[in-house]
């Protein structure tokens, strides 16, 4: 088709009809060209935004926090390329220099949050290819972190000083109880003396009550706690949230790595075992229903083990205090074994 000597509107009409006519579809050639440079201007950085903003929503804090930092932390010398230009080769040299330096838990959780983000952009076509998927990692190993004294040690010195994340860290340690039943600790479910915390069964993983006797260092800690509030340790309209930046904080000043907030749990637990408490107490105190209490000796045993569970927290925070001291404990283990005749 001719569009010689016609003007300019003209001309753009005859060249669109002269596409057509060679089998083109000009409306979408556009729409390609379009694509191509909102994939080329969409930066790496947009992408995370974007996947915090309107899909992280809906997941925790703690998730949506943790995984922000840690894939912006990562890929800091990435973040203002374009998302589509971060390949594979990109990707496993990153999770390879963390597994160099001894990282692989942090490398692999960098693998899921990528394969996450990327997995999303690809489902609104913000990015045409996942570059996080089937990466090489090494086996994750099976969760039995247990903090040496030194470690303890050095966790509860970098706990020293006022603020929920510190108390919270410093009761987990104390009671072995799950995160977010101390972290939502309410003043309602702790007896007026401070001495018993009962946690009600709508807050337990296993849906029933578990009464938690106090010891006095974790009653100290209760005392020294400004009451500002329905919860014991307050954040930010509800209970404190920021543990990813509190955590990281306090790895940065303890030296300790490669440990999560649960791993006090295990440790409670380990030591309780050690200190000579019967296994079924230590699992009151856990509030499992495995084990001793499982099966039909959990249908028949109603005994709620009050004392044995006082006497046995009372005897890990005295030995928490002489780790922690320095100094050698005093609790009575033949005591502890012997508190059911």
């Amino acid at each position: 088709m001719q569009c010689r000597f016609i003007g300019q509107g003209a001309q753009a009409v005859c060249t669109i009809m002269g596409q057509v006519a060679n089998g083109m579809d000009p409306a979408a050639e556009r729409r390609k060209a379009a694509v191509v440079v909102h994939k080329k201007s969409y930066r790496l950085s947009d992408l995370l935004e974007d996947w915090s903003s309107l899909h992280l929503a809906g997941r925790s804090d703690r998730y949506a926090v943790d995984a922000l930092l840690t894939l912006r932390r990562v890929f800091e010398s990435h973040l203002g390329m374009a998302a589509a230009d971060l390949d594979r080769a990109a990707v496993v040299r990153a999770v390879d220099a963390l597994v160099r330096k001894g990282r692989s838990a942090m490398a692999r959780q960098v693998a899921a949050y990528g394969r996450a983000a990327y997995g999303w952009g690809v489902k609104r076509g913000s990015v045409a290819t996942n570059p996080f998927i089937t990466l090489p990692l090494p086996p994750a190993a099976s969760r039995d972190r247990v903090l040496t004294d030194s470690e303890l040690v050095a966790i509860w010195q970098a706990t020293d000083g006022a603020g929920a994340f510190n108390s919270i860290v410093r009761i987990l340690l104390l009671t072995g109880q799950r995160l977010n039943e101390v972290a939502a600790m309410t003043w309602t479910e702790l007896s007026d003396d401070l001495s018993t915390w009962t946690i009600p069964a709508s807050r337990t993983k296993n849906d029933k009550i578990n009464m938690v006797p106090a010891s006095e260092p974790a009653q100290k800690i209760l005392r020294a706690t400004p009451q500002s509030g329905a919860f014991v340790f307050p954040g930010y309209r509800g209970p404190f949230r920021g543990f990813a930046r509190a955590k990281a904080a306090l790895d940065a000043s303890s030296g300790v790595t490669e440990w999560r907030l649960h791993d006090l749990r295990r440790t409670a637990a380990t030591g309780l075992q050690r200190l000579g408490v019967r296994l079924e107490t230590t699992e009151s105190i856990l509030n499992h229903v495995s084990g001793s209490r499982s099966g039909i000796v959990g249908v028949y045993q109603r005994h709620d083990f009050a004392a044995e569970k006082r006497t046995a927290l009372d005897a890990w925070a005295e030995h928490v205090a002489a780790i922690v001291e320095g100094r050698a404990a005093t609790s009575n283990v033949t005591e502890l074994r012997s508190s059911r005749g």
